[in-house]
C-alpha cells in the first residue's frame, strides 16, 4: 500500500480527505505563504500547494503527498482569513450579492519519482443581499474567523448564499476530491 499524506493540519481537509476512506496521515508544512510581488491568485494558489506537498516530501523517500492552497477573490482581490469579528463583517458586506470565486490549488507529489501532479479548480458562491445584522448574527452563531471569505459553508453558512456553482462541493472547503481521485488513479492507487 503507498503511503499517502496530507499536508495539512486542517480539520477541514482531514474530514475531506477521510470520505475516500485510504488510510493517510497528515503532518503541517512549513511553508511562508505570503504572495509574491504581481502574484495571481491562480498562481498563488498553485505555487502553495506545491510548495506545501514538496515540504513535506522532502521528509520521505517514498509516498504521496497531498498539497493545498485556497484563496477567496471578489472584485480581482483575494479574501484572507478575516481572524475577528470586525473583518469578518467587513469581507460578508462586500460579498452580499456577489460572486465570490474560491480557488483550490491541489498538488500530488510522488516522492520516490520527485514528480508531481497540479491543478487550480475553480468554485463559485453567489451570495444573497444580506443585511448588517443578518451578518452580524450568523458571524455570532459560527465565528468563521479562520476561514477564507468568512463562512463555513458545510454549516451554517449555507444560509448565506443564493447559489452554488462548481464541479465538486468539496472544493469549496478546501479539497477537490473528484479531482483529487483522477490524481491517485494517475499514481496507481484505487479508491474503489
Amino acid at each position: 500500500m503507498t503511503t499517502l499524506i496530507l499536508a495539512s493540519t486542517s480539520p477541514f481537509r482531514k474530514a475531506i480527505l477521510e470520505k475516500l476512506a485510504l488510510p493517510f496521515s497528515t503532518q503541517s508544512p512549513d511553508v511562508d505563504e505570503t504572495p509574491l510581488e504581481n502574484e495571481l491568485p491562480e498562481q498563488l494558489v498553485e505555487r502553495l500547494s506545491i510548495l506545501k506537498a514538496k515540504a513535506v516530501a522532502d521528509n520521505i523517500s517514498e509516498g504521496l503527498v497531498i498539497g493545498s492552497d485556497q484563496v477567496a477573490v471578489i472584485d480581482g482581490t483575494i479574501l484572507g482569513k478575516p481572524g475577528n469579528h470586525d473583518k469578518a463583517m467587513e469581507q460578508l458586506k462586500q460579498a452580499s450579492g456577489k460572486t465570490v470565486t474560491f480557488l483550490t490549488g491541489l498538488c500530488l507529489y510522488n516522492a520516490a519519482r520527485d514528480n508531481y501532479q497540479v491543478d487550480v479548480v475553480p468554485f463559485k458562491v453567489v451570495f444573497r443581499e444580506l443585511s448588517e445584522t443578518q451578518i452580524d448574527t450568523y458571524l455570532k452563531k459560527e465565528q468563521p474567523y479562520n476561514c477564507a471569505g468568512s463562512f463555513k459553508s458545510e454549516a451554517l453558512g449555507i444560509t448565506l448564499f443564493e447559489k452554488l456553482v462548481g464541479d465538486d462541493p468539496n472544493t469549496l472547503i478546501g479539497l477537490p476530491l473528484i479531482r483529487l481521485v483522477k490524481m491517485l488513479e494517475d499514481e496507481g492507487v484505487t479508491v474503489i
